[in-house]
């Protein structure tokens, strides 16, 4: 897929764009290329497009995105193109609330290319809505979730009076947030986490992991096995935000892109990928929870069985209901 193509499927397909549109992309100084692309169709649909960009590495505390918050709640249709994903900050959830469009379009990727470029943002939103939906239908009027794997992952997460939801990258209406990232999510309960991860996939911005890494929850707060390269790794990447509530699970979701592999590329693949669930640590204010953060990520797991209040959902990756 060619970049131009990749923009087109976002503006196009995803926010449904129209000709009295304001558009606000918000990148970063590292993506010239996918800025270029999002300015050429604008010119070439005779769109409205506002572009600011942003220092690449203030990007990931929220910040510099805070300071956005005025010009955010006036545009009709907001990108976040930028390396870090930015939709758990509060600025976002002010612009939806004042009827925005909002698509998370995390462009980070470790080989080179640009997301625009990846064949899996061509994934149909119909078959993740639909698949979403039957899944939220049990997940939702839950109280207690329980992922387990083959590998020794056992888990149990708590959600009363949490509501989850279904990205498929699709933003059409007023008032509407998605993300690239396909995926059901359930902002969870931030201190009720416990149980064992065998972690098998990826750690999120940082890539695959070399080998399983052995992972405990206590009362919602992560500790790796620090023996271990990636989890000391981790554990080193998570201390680095100096933000405390960055150790606690803040979100539970379960990728639901068939096109996507999870392979280290791009994090938001990673989690988006059909067979996987993940944790997402940290902030979780737009996913409807309660935890502020110095920023967000995602670290994701194969093949779970999921279980909501005894209620198969997914049985060894594979959607159950």
């Amino acid at each position: 897929m060619d970049i131009q193509t990749g923009v087109s499927i976002i503006l196009n397909r995803w926010l449904g764009v129209r000709r009295d549109d304001l558009i606000l992309l918000i990148t970063d100084e590292t993506h010239g290329r996918e800025t270029e692309a999002f300015e050429r169709w604008a010119r070439g649909a005779d769109a409205v497009l506002k572009t600011v960009v942003l220092p690449q590495n203030a990007v990931q505390n929220g910040a510099v995105i805070e300071a956005q918050a005025p010009l955010m709640k006036r545009a009709n249709a907001i990108i976040g193109a930028t390396d870090y994903s930015f939709i758990t900050t509060r600025a976002v959830t002010e612009a939806v609330h004042a009827g925005a469009r909002f698509v998370s379009l995390p462009l980070s990727c470790a080989d080179g290319t640009s997301l625009l470029e990846n064949e899996f943002i061509g994934m149909d939103p119909a078959w993740t809505r639909h698949t979403g939906a039957r899944i939220l239908r049990v997940l939702n009027p839950a109280q207690e979730i329980r992922v387990t794997t083959k590998a020794g992952t056992d888990l149990r997460f708590r959600k009363r009076n949490r509501t989850g939801g279904c990205y498929s990258g699709q933003a059409e209406r007023r008032g509407f947030v998605s993300s690239a990232s396909f995926e059901v999510y359930i902002p969870i309960e931030e201190r009720e986490t416990e149980g064992r991860l065998v972690l098998d996939g990826s750690l999120g911005y940082l890539g695959l992991v070399s080998r399983p890494v052995d992972i405990t929850f206590s009362g919602g707060r992560l500790q790796a096995d620090v023996y271990s390269p990636d989890g000391r790794m981790l554990m080193d990447y998570i201390e680095s935000f100096e933000s405390g509530n960055m150790y606690y699970a803040a979100e539970f979701g379960i990728g639901l892109n068939t096109i996507s592999r999870c392979r280290g590329v791009s994090y938001i693949e990673d989690e988006s990928t059909y067979r996987t669930f993940h944790i997402g640590l940290g902030r979780n204010i737009t996913l409807g929870g309660v935890q502020e953060a110095a920023g967000h990520f995602d670290i994701v797991t194969h093949l779970p069985t999921i279980t909501a209040d005894g209620t198969v959902i997914m049985k060894d990756g594979e959607v159950a209901v």
